[in-house]
């Protein structure tokens, strides 16, 4: 199949009505999160049942797309399909440069804010019915969310269905060789807290062993800017990624806002 030449059109990302009702997953309702989106700002971490902390990077995520993000969007093919886009820079980086782009997350402040600066997203868990199903050339877990669910074989294959024959998939890893399943909250430094969930912390090599025994194919894996990302490929294709040449117009490119204001 020639990836190429497949492209999701704008009646395909709006197929599903954004006021669906949904099932409220506990990332979606923490109100921690929503407020540090909102105002671009953490401190923000996960913590594990015995009070482990996990920094997250809230400011980083709010920013525009820097230049390790870049090259992660260069070797992207076709339409993309950003899993957990939080607060959209990569969502809205694609529509920017003319890419057909969408962006799914639970969050409501998270969709929120990649409208405001020019992304299209939906909210919407990806073990949902989503848009295009098995049309979308690449799929995005980024900033950990190759965690989603805390069960990453079932992951990989929600994405294969989503995901066309051959189709490209882009995942950031931990840097350090590990692999787990955990439940977390996401709290702040004010003890605020919402309700646990499923977890999955995983670098290179257990990613390399969960999409082989999945059914994906390595394409590539490498570490810059200290962070580490595996590219595989689904089913039966084994070409090389290659930074993707789609000219489609992305149907809700607006002009960025400033990257702290979603009011």
């Amino acid at each position: 199949m020639n990836r190429t030449t497949q492209t999701v059109a704008p009646s395909d990302i709006g197929e599903l009505d954004r006021t669906q009702p949904l099932d409220e997953p506990a990332w979606a309702t923490a109100d921690p999160y929503s407020r540090a989106l909102h105002s671009g700002r953490g401190p923000l971490f996960l913590r594990r049942a015995d009070g482990w902390l996990l920094p997250l990077e809230v400011e980083r995520w709010c920013a525009r797309a820097d230049a390790v993000d870049l090259e992660i969007l260069g070797r992207c093919e076709g339409s993309v399909l950003d899993v957990g886009c939080g607060p959209g820079r990569l969502v809205a980086e694609l529509a920017e440069r003319g890419r057909r782009v969408l962006g799914i997350d639970v969050s409501e402040a998270a969709v929120t804010r990649t409208t405001a600066i020019g992304g299209s997203a939906l909210r919407r868990s990806v073990f949902e019915p989503l848009p295009a199903e098995g049309r979308w050339g690449s799929a995005l877990l980024v900033d950990g969310n190759v965690g989603i669910g805390g069960d990453p074989r079932a992951l990989l294959r929600r994405l294969a269905q989503v995901l066309l024959p051959g189709g490209l998939l882009i995942a950031e890893t931990v840097p350090v060789d590990v692999d787990e399943r955990i439940h977390v909250r996401i709290t702040d430094t004010h003890n605020a807290s919402g309700a646990p969930f499923p977890w999955a912390r995983l670098g290179t090599p257990a990613l390399l062993r969960h999409g082989a025994r999945a059914g994906w194919h390595a394409v590539d894996h490498w570490t810059t800017g200290g962070r580490s990302f595996v590219a595989l490929r689904s089913r039966s294709t084994k070409r090389r990624a290659r930074p993707a040449n789609s000219t489609a117009v992305n149907n809700s490119r607006r002009p960025r806002k400033p990257s702290a204001d979603t009011r």
